[in-house]
Parts: structure tokens; C-alpha cells; sequence
């Protein structure tokens, strides 16, 4: 047997009922835990250079630095 409710002026079964917020249950569990957007940790502060070619020069230097921290740790 299914007990109904009066509900905006219609009969609703209570297995709707119950199967409504168990859905709004998960399904508002599933969208607050899914996380956002990955973030670029990798991505450092930007480059305030005067010219292009110093812009360059920093983005070398940094690579150098990263490639050789790398390369004596292992």
C-alpha cells in the first residue's frame, strides 16, 4: 500500500517522496564535492621585463635553474 499526500493541489505517492530526496540528497552531495577547476600550480608570478629580449633572457634563466634542481636531485 502507498500512502499519498496532498501536495499543490495533486496526489503524490510517498515512494516519489522518497525517491526525490534521496536524489536531491545525492545529487547535491555529488555537486558540492566534485571540486573545481584544476589550478597551474607551475605557473609563477608574471614577468615585468622592459623589453622582449629580457622577458627572454628571465624565461631561460628560470628554465636553466628548474632543469638543473631537477637533474642534481636524482
Amino acid at each position: 500500500m502507498v500512502a499519498y499526500y496532498q501536495i499543490a493541489g495533486k496526489k503524490v505517492g510517498s515512494h516519489y517522496l522518497a525517491m526525490g530526496v534521496l536524489g536531491a540528497i545525492f545529487g547535491t552531495t555529488y555537486l558540492a564535492t566534485r571540486g573545481g577547476a584544476a589550478k597551474n600550480p607551475a605557473q609563477g608570478p608574471p614577468i615585468n621585463a622592459a623589453s622582449k629580449d629580457e622577458e627572454q633572457f628571465i624565461q631561460d634563466f628560470l628554465k636553466n635553474v628548474d632543469g638543473g634542481s631537477k637533474a642534481a636531485s636524482h
